[in-house]
């Protein structure tokens, strides 16, 4: 038999169900790009732990961020005796306890933030709106994370930031996407390009399933591709071996 050589594919360990409706857009652009990558039949190679969002809301809620943490390492470390190289959280709110959950593992977790902040950095924008759950808008565990490469993050006022909260939460997360909430959306970012923001973040996983770049008059970054481009580069950076 001839061997052919392939390239050797890390195991992606996907933490998601935080919802599973963009669970489903991690898994679904993971195999797309590996496929666009290798070619032929090529997919991803990919386990996926999947919480009840349920139990992580209402420990948001309360602000058990601790013990939501620990569900999530818990999680992690079950992706990694289940033979994942690398980890990316499929949520932005949760990343509040990304720190929490990257102790708990041996294998590197890549942050959300972080390949969004570089896709920023490269289009030469250094002012940008967030849009996100309250907990991602209005604390700091994201925003000082996108600060710490240099840009600056502006978020919407407070009637915008619930406006923005109430879609993710009661629609976006249920699979309801509705017209009138993708009009009130453009009137949000229109708003934050007027205050003097040069591109949005989508952060927020769900908002993508709204949310494109025909509805911005500026570049839109949208969170879960970009973590889903950088989480592929690194699977495929191994080295290439032959198999029959």
């Amino acid at each position: 038999m001839i061997l052919s050589p392939v390239r050797r594919q890390r195991v992606i360990g996907m933490l998601g169900g935080m919802s599973w409706e963009s669970s489903a857009e991690y898994y679904r652009l993971a195999n797309e790009l590996v496929r666009e990558r290798l070619g032929g039949l090529h997919s991803a190679r990919c386990i996926l732990a999947s919480l009840d969002f349920a139990e992580v809301e209402r420990l948001q809620v309360a602000g058990e961020w601790a013990e939501a943490g620990e569900l999530l390492a818990d999680a992690a470390r079950g992706l990694e005796a289940a033979g994942a190289d690398l980890l990316v959280l499929c949520t932005n709110t949760m990343h509040k306890v990304a720190d929490q959950v990257q102790a708990a593992v041996d294998i590197p977790l890549l942050h959300l933030a972080d390949a969004t902040a570089a896709a920023v950095t490269a289009a030469g924008i250094d002012t940008v709106g967030l849009l996100g759950t309250a907990f991602t808008m209005e604390q700091d565990f994201y925003r000082d994370r996108l600060a710490g490469h240099g840009l600056r993050v502006l978020v919407p006022p407070a009637d915008d930031r619930a406006l923005v909260h109430r879609v993710i939460y009661e629609e976006l997360c249920l699979g309801v996407v509705r017209e009138e909430s993708r009009e009130a959306y453009r009137q949000v970012i229109r708003r934050l390009v007027d205050a003097g923001a040069q591109g949005v973040v989508l952060g927020c996983t769900e908002i993508e399933l709204l949310i494109g770049s025909d509805d911005s008059p500026v570049p839109v970054f949208p969170t879960t591709r970009l973590h889903v481009q950088a989480a592929v580069t690194a699977a495929l950076a191994g080295d290439d071996q032959a198999v029959g």
